[in-house]
């Protein structure tokens, strides 16, 4: 009998869908400056061939709060590593 908490298999390949619709940012051993993350997404979504609208409601997110909501909104959007 299949035991129904094994879903391990499931949510890896739910995670690696998920990740593939998001441009990958590093961030792990760079400027952590906000300035610095700030560019770093506006870059992998250009990249990406996201629209300039969408990147400016994304960037318009990312400022509107501190630091903490600036991560967040980047680790919502980017695949951050």
């Amino acid at each position: 009998m299949n035991d129904p908490f094994d879903n391990a298999k499931d949510d890896k390949a739910i995670l690696e869908k998920f990740n593939a619709r998001r441009p990958i940012v590093k961030l792990v051993g760079e400027d952590g400056n906000a300035y610095a993350i700030l560019g770093s997404c506006r870059r992998a979504a250009k990249k990406a061939g996201w629209s300039a609208e969408k990147i400016k409601s994304v960037m318009d997110e990312m400022r509107s709060g501190d630091y903490n909501h600036l991560l967040g909104t980047a680790m919502k959007h980017f695949d951050v590593r």
